[in-house]
């Protein structure tokens, strides 16, 4: 059998030179947040995105105006089940000029459609290349994901709350669905209604954990927003931490997986609960309702 790694091109007026500058300035057209150095053999560097994919690059070739390669030598990704997909893969830009055209091609060897990541790594990597790297070589400002840069003060809060996301195959319907039946997925003793807006519910986990829920934003298929009306978290001082806190599920389809991003709006690092807090839900939204999602069965976590 043939494997297809995953390959694209573009085509620029731009010398050769400046095409190859533009691509190890990464931080102008991949990520602002890439850490080391990216501009010459044997640069080692490290990317992430939020929690959902990091990985470690070694440029392993480097020959100036003609050619580029990165060795994968770690990854992660939260959304599939081979954390490691991407390990040993090269990343290859290759630079020919044609017709009085600089021609950059761009191949990641070992992406291949077996990967559980294709569909969502290809389209990411066809946006940078062909869109953000183009960008920045024809204009000199590329689309990167930025660093955190709030400029209001919500926003800042926002950088700070507790957040995770995972990746399904499941379609956006199913994926709300399994949300909105919380007592399938949050373990402990579930009280009123969840399904509508303005629904109320109580939460209970043995007398340890109390808070009172409602849903103030709902659009079908796509979020869902609790508002925390009431608690009372005895384990520590201020019991009513959670108190007008909201809670968000985020549902959005990605090169034909389906996206779940949750946010504890208010959940951040100077509460006293964080830790535990944070931790609980954690296992409860990766785990246990990734399980309800893809299983149709929760998962029993603590």
């Amino acid at each position: 059998m043939t494997t297809t790694d995953f390959s694209t091109t573009i085509l620029v007026k731009n010398s050769p030179e400046e095409v190859f500058n533009a691509i190890n300035n990464v931080r102008g057209w991949w990520s602002e947040e890439i850490e080391g150095s990216t501009n010459k053999l044997n640069d080692e560097w490290n990317y992430h995105y939020q929690d959902v994919h990091k990985c470690k690059m070694k440029i392993v070739e480097f020959i100036p105006n003609k050619k580029i390669v990165w060795l994968v030598m770690d990854n992660f990704f939260s959304f599939t089940k081979d954390k490691s997909e991407w390990n040993g893969n090269k990343i290859i830009f290759e630079i020919t000029e044609k017709n009085n055209q600089t021609q950059l091609k761009f191949t990641q060897v070992g992406l291949v459609p077996e990967y559980e990541c294709y569909d969502i790594c290809q389209g990411a990597w066809t946006t940078y290349i062909t869109k953000s790297l183009r960008n920045l070589i024809a204009t000199g400002i590329g689309k990167p994901n930025g660093k955190d840069k709030p400029q209001t003060e919500d926003e800042k809060e926002l950088t700070a709350n507790f957040s995770t996301t995972f990746f399904v195959n499941q379609k956006p319907e199913e994926v709300f669905s399994a949300i909105n039946n919380v007592s399938g997925w949050w373990q402990g003793e579930i009280k009123g209604s969840s399904k509508k807006l303005n629904d109320e519910f109580e939460y209970n986990m043995l007398d340890i954990h109390y808070s009172k829920q409602k849903l103030v934003e709902i659009i079908t298929n796509e979020k869902i927003v609790w508002l925390v009306t009431d608690s009372n978290l005895s384990s520590f001082k201020n019991k009513k931490e959670w108190n007008g806190t909201k809670i968000i599920f985020e549902i959005k389809e990605i090169n034909g997986k389906t996206q779940m991003r949750f946010t504890h709006i208010g959940l951040v690092p100077k509460f006293e609960c964080y830790s535990d807090c944070s931790g609980a839900w954690g296992m409860l939204v990766e785990q246990s309702l990734f399980s309800l999602i893809t299983t149709g069965k929760g998962k029993k976590v603590f």
